[in-house]
């Protein structure tokens, strides 16, 4: 423990001068990865009138490109961090296995967005900077990796406090430039993924979808509506048959190009002007 607390004190004594500076992020990953290993480590900045912002992302440069275009444009409203902090207000260290629904290994949210990274175990702070915006610290361990162990996770959530507060210090008082004029603003986005398919299908049947998109599995669905497997899978059948999609992965691309296709958002069923 006590070389632990030596280390990070020579990290945070490096990093205390470059508050405000664009090195900063880079040198708190390194701070963080100095303590608990990781292969991959993301930074992103939600706010409420803007599209996620990248701060941070060691992923190869080819791959990024692909891997975020998708992320910020849209699936990110599915992605268990930004529910949890949007829908529950979770803060500090959380995760990925302790917020995922069951079922969100299979979705097709998963394999888009981390196909590239192979990802094993992901565990991630929360940080809100005020009411409507807040920072994920992302640190992802790859396929071949062992997971976190309890003592890495133990000591991540003893430096919770000083690691918020660096990030506070850092960007609660930004505001960031749009990032383009065309920008679909995240409370828009919720709304649309909110009424996604209402205009076509039943209530039941919208929920359904709606927690198939989320990454539920048939039987989290059926325990979660008080419905059998068998009625959630006719749910399904029906849905895809209305909305003319075959499988999830359809489904999912369907929800994405809905949202890409939005020049203006006004309410209501996203696919209403996209089908």
């Amino acid at each position: 423990m006590t070389s632990h607390l030596r280390e990070f004190s020579s990290h945070l004594a490096a990093i205390m001068p470059e508050i405000g500076s664009e090195r900063l992020p880079s040198l708190l990953v390194h701070l963080l990865k100095s303590l608990v290993p990781f292969d991959n480590a993301v930074i992103l900045h939600y706010r409420h009138d803007k599209q996620p912002l990248l701060l941070y992302n060691d992923i190869p440069p080819v791959e990024i490109k692909r891997q975020i275009d998708t992320f910020v444009n849209g699936a990110f409203l599915l992605d268990p961090f930004y529910r949890a902090a949007v829908d529950d207000r979770a803060d500090g260290l959380h995760r990925l296995s302790d917020l995922a629904p069951s079922g969100f290994e299979e979705t097709e949210y998963y394999r888009s967005y981390f196909r590239y990274t192979e990802i094993k175990d992901e565990v991630g702070f929360i940080f809100h900077l005020s009411a409507d915006q807040f920072i994920n610290i992302s640190m992802s361990r790859l396929t071949f990796s062992q997971p976190f162990n309890r003592v890495q996770v133990s000591l991540l959530e003893d430096i919770t406090e000083a690691i918020e507060t660096l990030c506070k210090l850092q960007w609660a008082a930004v505001n960031s430039p749009q990032q383009a004029s065309d920008n679909k603003l995240p409370s828009q986005l919720d709304s649309a993924l909110k009424h996604f398919g209402t205009a076509y299908l039943t209530d039941r049947e919208t929920q359904v979808v709606q927690l198939f998109l989320h990454g539920h599995s048939t039987k989290s669905i059926a325990e979660r509506l008080g419905i059998s497997p068998e009625t959630v899978k006719l749910h399904r059948k029906n849905s895809y048959a209305k909305l003319d999609v075959s499988s999830q992965a359809e489904l999912f691309h369907l929800f994405i190009d809905s949202l890409a296709s939005l020049s203006s958002y006004s309410g209501g069923d996203p696919l209403v002007g996209y089908l």
